[in-house]
């Protein structure tokens, strides 16, 4: 009789657990077509494209980015000359000649860029170096490697064929003899209003690209590298669902890898506004001295639908679509 219990107990167990992996496997299956669902509902909608987007006001870059998509190039292509416009603009203080330095008088570089592919180049801790989206695109494309970094980055510049040159200019150079009176290391909340160049651009083909440039945080440590070129934090591209970007202090976007978060949740059906949103919900959440530092995040869908969100007001979205090149004043968080 024990015997017999115990051959009927093992078979209602046996059972169950095929009943229950048999659910399982269900509610999984129902899972990932819901899923599709939602990318197919995304790629449903009719696209206005093509359509570019960058952080901050720098209506020139998304013009001359704009003007490579008319050209019938491709996103990646207008991704690097619109970066190129800021990173050549000596006036602009965050991003490429005239970036503001490091603690030590050196301008040091970091950008990345990403393709329809999902392939992915970055240089770090580059100097001397005018054009860092460019070589980010070449790591991508001419070598074994994802990222290159210091004296490397440079060598590999020059062997590509890039010119080295001084980027400190007088302007930086003074307000960097300025700090060092004091020495006071502090980020400043939408410092000039202005700091990293995050873009994403939609080609008439519908493939979207994106890319990242900055000098970093003005009179930072030497060696320091922030969000902006590495992936899934300062920029992520997935070309069945869209791409963000993002700017700020790098080190807390860092910590949430913000830019594969907002991909992801567009992927689960939120909508660009919202995956921005949830973004910076997670950084107020994990950071309580959220009130000292400005994060700003913008992202775009396959359909062409924008979003951005910021912690601070003072945030800005540029975007150029339906022939019209706009400057948004973004919402935030921090209302009190």
């Amino acid at each position: 009789m024990k015997r017999r219990k115990f051959i009927q107990n093992a078979s209602i167990t046996g059972l169950g657990m095929m009943t229950g992996a048999a659910i399982l496997n269900s509610n999984n299956a129902s899972a990932k077509t819901k899923t599709e669902e939602k990318i197919l509902s995304i790629s449903a909608v009719k696209a206005i494209l093509p359509v570019v987007i960058a952080t901050w006001n720098v209506p020139t870059s998304t013009a001359r980015a704009w003007e490579v998509l008319q050209e019938g190039k491709s996103a990646l292509d207008a991704i690097e000359q619109g970066c190129m416009v800021e990173e050549a603009n000596a006036e602009g203080q965050s991003v490429g000649i005239g970036g503001l330095p490091d603690r030590d008088g050196n301008v040091t570089l970091d950008a990345c860029i990403m393709n329809k592919e999902g392939n992915y180049g970055a240089v770090v801790c580059m100097q001397n170096i005018m054009h860092p989206i460019s070589v980010a695109r070449k790591v991508m494309e001419e070598t074994p490697h994802v990222i290159l970094a210091g004296q490397g980055a440079e060598q590999f510049a020059i062997s590509q064929g890039f010119t080295k040159e001084n980027l400190l200019t007088e302007n930086s150079k003074k307000a960097w003899e300025e700090w060092k009176k004091t020495s006071q290391y502090k980020p400043i909340i939408n410092i000039e209003n202005h700091d990293t160049i995050g873009m994403l651009a939609i080609d008439k083909n519908g493939d979207i690209s994106g890319g990242c440039t900055t000098s970093g945080l003005a009179f930072k440590m030497a060696g320091r590298v922030g969000d902006s070129p590495i992936i899934g934090s300062g920029l992520f591209v997935d070309n069945e669902i869209g791409g963000a970007t993002a700017t700020g202090l790098g080190e807390e976007v860092l910590k949430t890898v913000g830019s594969f978060l907002i991909v992801e949740l567009m992927r689960q059906g939120r909508s660009p506004q919202e995956a921005c949103e949830e973004a910076i919900g997670r950084i107020i959440k994990k950071s309580p001295d959220f009130k000292d530092f400005q994060v700003g995040y913008i992202a775009i869908n396959k359909a062409g639908e924008t979003g951005a969100y910021s912690i601070h007001q003072g945030f800005s979205m540029m975007r150029y679509q339906n022939d019209l090149n706009e400057n948004i004043a973004v919402d935030y968080y921090n209302k009190f």
